[in-house]
């Protein structure tokens, strides 16, 4: 069974970092899309990044493209996610999720498309 585990959320001020990291356990995901999506309060869960396992490819929401980095240790099955520069605006609960890629066509930034989540990790950012 497919656990994913976060972890490294916290209270930052703004300009601050915080680097959040997601275990994964259960299978090899090697053959696995892993993203990070994040969700503010009354909002909708939206995508901020995501890794593909073993090609290292990596995606960026546009909000955060260029304070955030993606990236993934292999022997550790563990994701990455470096947050510099932060705005209050980047407060939510951020949650990892992963996708087979195997599964046919997929879209990385749509929620939906993931079949396995995390049980999330807080991010505050205060002015």
């Amino acid at each position: 069974q497919v656990q994913l585990e976060e972890s490294g959320g916290g209270l930052v001020q703004a300009g601050g970092s915080l680097r959040l990291s997601c275990a994964a356990s259960g299978r090899s995901f090697s053959n696995y899309a892993m993203g990070w999506f994040r969700q503010a309060p009354g909002k909708e869960r939206e995508f901020v990044a995501a890794i593909r396992w073993s090609l290292g490819s990596t995606y960026y929401a546009d909000s955060v493209q260029g304070r955030f980095t993606i990236s993934s240790h292999d022997a550790k099955n563990t994701v990455y996610l470096q947050m510099n520069s932060l705005k209050p605006e980047d407060t939510a609960v951020y949650y990892c999720g992963a996708r087979d890629v195997r599964g046919g066509r997929y879209d990385y930034t749509n929620r939906y498309d993931y079949d396995y989540w995390g049980q999330g990790t807080q991010v505050t950012v205060s002015s």
